[in-house]
Formats: structure tokens, sequence, C-alpha cells
């Protein structure tokens, strides 16, 4: 077997663990800013009903993608992360190859599955507005290119190389922002349905750019592997294609169902909510309204709040497979601990800011203060996202990746039923759903930490727990008192809630500081920032 030594994989493998979670977050909230900025607009050109029709599409759009890649993108990462731990290089490039051929094939079908069948589900009332047609019509193509991205985006990872995803991420979300702009403009005057059919356009144009952001970043890894290696003869022993393919969906299909039940949540909500919203009392219009309220507009705001607990899971499971390939149970332990940690100084103080000023904020956004109803209520849930995207990219890492499917599918459930009942009680209705996709989240972080502790040892500790809520209720305090100040003062809902909001991150941080909820060496560990924040610290003196 042809193999690379420990100097030279070091060498090629890109990004530490904690420095590919900066890259990603970074990458997050740049694509998440231009997202924001994104549903203004689009929000303000389509309005509630208009971002209805988009949402209707693109569960379909998620499910479908969902199937055809199948989970083999994080097969991928995994299986490359053990590969190099071995140091077999050309282990993790036929891995490659065989899953790019593979994902080529079924995002091809799928994306005709979803063009020519697009009608049917309008036909059959799966879709029980006709109108979203065009919008389902208009994401197919797109489900071809992103479903080839990930496969790209899967091996880099596993090289530990978080910087090409993070790049393309956010050439892919330049490109699809401004085509859904341009396009839900121009074809407004033809109508609200072909409006929103223009914005899912921006979906096939962020992906083809994404796609070519990867390929470059490929041949450069490839460059570097020849450089690094000079010219590798082809191993003595060649693995079979059929062991190939049986380990990789023996990783993936359990992986796939994982990704696939979010958007076959998200289609329950389709059929479940707006005819629940009906059953309370609402129209079709208005029952669509709410619904583009929940799904386009608090939605989004939550997955922001959580960027850097899901950069925390893409990052851990190829640095929890490697050490678990290596046999250290020790730094699988510090690095679920250290995600965790970061995960609650992070999703605690957003819960309460996004809590605190639910209309306010959606005012801001979105110029839709109604939606802050389902706003507040979907705010209890980042806490619980972060818990759960945290704990799935342990398991994934460990390679117990049915254990959060299984999770999923029994969170799942409490939710249709809570769906069911909760929307269509008039004194709930769309806060109803919010409420039932927070249990959902709940039932299955709960679950997955469980198996955490089991397989890792790790649980929370009460100390750094306690410190972190002080902070965040003294930080809520402080935001509750600053917007209602501003807002007699300056008049302006925007000033008032921008300045709550940086009046409520300066004063947890402080709070962490004088308590001890960070230290000197948590901030050290900070990638690129750190460094300097220290210096400004020590010269302020709060630091000894």
């Amino acid at each position: 077997m042809a193999i690379i030594s420990d100097h030279t994989r070091k060498n090629i493998t890109g990004d530490s663990f904690l420095k590919g979670t900066f890259i990603l977050a970074l990458a997050g909230i740049v694509v998440k800013v231009i997202g924001s900025l994104n549903w203004i607009f689009v929000s303000r050109v389509l309005g509630g009903e208009g971002i209805g029709l988009y949402q209707m599409a693109f569960p379909i759009y998620l499910l479908a993608l969902s199937i055809s890649s199948a989970g083999i993108p994080v097969a991928i990462s995994i299986i490359t992360a053990e590969k190099l731990a071995v140091k077999d290089i050309f282990g993790a490039k036929r891995v490659f190859r065989i899953s790019l051929t593979l994902l080529a094939i079924t995002g091809l079908l799928f994306s005709l599955l979803t063009y020519f069948g697009a009608g049917l589900l309008v036909e059959y009332k799966f879709i029980r507005d006709p109108r979203a047609y065009y919008s389902v019509a208009a994401l197919a193509p797109a489900i071809f290119f992103v479903t080839i991205l990930s496969s790209y985006r899967g091996y880099l990872q596993g090289w530990q190389r978080m910087t090409p995803t993070a790049v393309s991420q956010i050439a892919e979300q330049i490109f699809r922002v401004v085509t859904m702009i341009v396009f839900a403009t121009l074809l407004m005057p033809k109508g609200l349905e072909f409006a929103a059919g223009g914005a899912s356009l921006g979906a096939f144009a962020g992906s083809v750019a994404g796609l070519a952001v990867l390929i470059y970043y490929y041949w450069r890894l490839e460059a570097e592997i020849k450089q690094q290696t000079g010219p590798l003869a082809c191993p003595v022993s060649v693995e079979p294609v059929g062991g190939i393919m049986k380990r990789i969906f023996k990783l993936a299909l359990p992986v796939s169902a994982s990704s696939i039940m979010l958007p076959l949540v998200a289609n329950l909500d389709l059929l479940i909510v707006p005819a629940r919203l009906e059953a309370a009392g609402y129209s079709v219009e208005q029952a669509t309204e709410l619904f583009g309220y929940l799904t386009g507009m608090a939605v989004p705001l939550i997955n922001l709040a959580t960027i850097l607990t899901a950069s925390l899971a893409t990052s851990l499971v190829p640095a929890i497979a490697e050490a678990q390939a290596r046999g250290d149970r020790l730094t699988v332990f510090q690095r679920t601990a250290a995600a965790m940690r970061i995960a609650n100084l992070i999703t605690l103080p957003a819960f309460m800011l996004i809590f605190l000023l639910d209309a306010p904020i959606s005012q801001m956004i979105y110029n839709a203060p109604n939606a802050g109803p389902a706003i507040g209520v979907m705010s209890t849930a980042i806490v619980l996202l972060g818990i759960h995207q945290v704990t799935t990219g342990v398991l994934q890492g460990l390679g117990h990746t049915a254990i959060p499917v299984i999770n999923m599918g029994l969170a799942a459930v409490v939710k249709v039923l809570l769906n069911w009942t909760l929307t269509a009680m008039p004194e709930l209705g769309i806060k109803g759903a919010a409420w039932a996709t927070v249990a959902d989240i709940g039932v299955a972080a709960v679950m997955n930490m469980y198996f955490v502790n089991k397989f890792v040892g790790y649980h929370f500790v009460l100390a750094d727990i306690t410190k972190t809520l002080a902070a965040t209720l003294v930080m809520g305090a402080a935001v509750y008192a600053a917007y209602d100040e501003m807002l007699l003062l300056l008049g302006s809902n925007t000033f008032a809630a921008l300045i709550a909001i940086v009046t409520g991150i300066v004063v947890y941080g402080l709070v962490l500081l004088f308590t001890g909820g960070v230290n000197e060496r948590d901030i050290s560990r900070i990638p690129v920032a750190g460094p300097v924040l220290l210096k400004i610290l020590h010269s302020a003196g709060r630091l000894k």
C-alpha cells in the first residue's frame, strides 16, 4: 500500500479544528449577512405571499437534493480523514473518484424528476397553491450542480481544508442573491407566481459559481500533493470498487436518512401547517402568508444565530474521525468539550437577543412586524439547535451515523402530532407550528446528548453554564432597557434595535470576563483575532 509520511500529511492537510471552524464561521457570517440583505429586498418585492410561494417549492428541492446526494459527501469526509490518518493518500483519492461518479448520476436523475414532476405535485394537491409550480420547475436544474458541488466539498473537508468550502459558499451566495433580486424584479409585472419562480433561479446560478470555485481548489490540492510527494506509483493492491461502495453506503445511508429528515419534515409542514391554519379560520392567502413568516423569516433568523455551531459540526466530523482512527480518545473528548462550550457561549446570548427583540428585528430586517410572534417562539430553539448540530457532528465523526437519524425520526413524530394539534388552535395559529418545531429540535438534541455522554463521556459542566447564564441574563436586562430608551430618544426602530444589540454584546462579553466565564486561554485559542484581542485586554488591564 502506497502511503504518505506524517510530515507530508501535516503539510498537505489544511486547517486545524479550531481554525477550520473559524474560517467556516466567518464565511457563514458573510453568507448570512448577504442572505439577510437579500431577504430584505426579495421580501419587499414578493411580500409575505410571494415568499410563501417560494417556500412551498423549497422543501421539495431540499428533499430531492438530499436523496440525490444520499449522505455521500459526509461519508467522503469521514473516509478521507480516516485514510489520511493512516497515511493512505491513494485510498482517499479513489474514494472521491468513485463517489463523484455516483453523485453525478443521482444528481442528474433527481434534477429531471423534479422538473418533470412539478406539474404532478400541483395536480395531486401536494402543493396546495398551484402558483408555486414555477418555483419548483426553476429550482430543478440546481439539484444536479449542487450534488456535484457537495462531493468536492466532502473530499476537501476530509483533508480538513475548510477554506474552499468557505470561499465557495460566499461565491454561491453572491450569485444566488443577485439572480434572485434581478429576476424577481424583472418578472413581477408578469405576476407574483412568475416573480417567485424567477427568485428560485438563484439556486442554479449560485450552484454553478460554487462548483467552479471548488474545482479550482481541488486542482490546487492535486498540485500540492504532487509537489510534496513527487511522482507516485500506483498502489500494489487496489481496494475493490465493491468494497469502497459498501463502506460508503454503510456510512452514507444513515447520514442520508438524517439529511432527508429535514426536508421531509419541511414537506410535512407544507402539507400540515397551511391546512391546519385554514382549519383555525384563516383563508388560503392568509395561511400562505403566515407560512412565509415562519419558514421564510423566522427559520432563517434561527439559522443565522447558529452559524458557529453549524461550522463546529462540519469541522468536527473529519476531526473526530481522524482522532478516532488513531485511537486517541482524549482528543475526541477534548474536541467535543471545546465545541459544546463554544456552542453554549454563542447560542445562549443569541436566544436572548432574538427573544427580546423579535418584533423590532422582524420590522428592521423584513419590514414585517407581524412575523414577530413566530420569531419570538422560534428563538427558544437556538440553544437546542446548537446542541443538536454539535452532537450530530460528534456522533457522525465517531461512525455512529445511524443514531442522529433515529433520534430525528422520533422527534419528527412529536412535531407532526404537535403541528396537527397546536396550529389549528385559533389562539395559537402559526405560533403553534413554531412551538412544534422547537419541540422537534429539543427532543432530538436531548437524545443526541445521551449518546455523546455514552460514547465520549462528555457532560455539561454546571459551573460554566451558570456563568454563561448569568452573563446572558445581565445582557438581557441591558438590551431591554437600551431598546426602550433609544426608541424614545431616536424614534427609529432600526437604530434602537441596532444599538440595543451592540449594547447587549458588549455587556455580555464584559460580564463573562469579570466572572471568569472566559479566560485568557479561551481567547488565545481564537484563530487570527485571539492574539490581537489579548493585547487589547492586557492594555486595558482586564487580564493579568
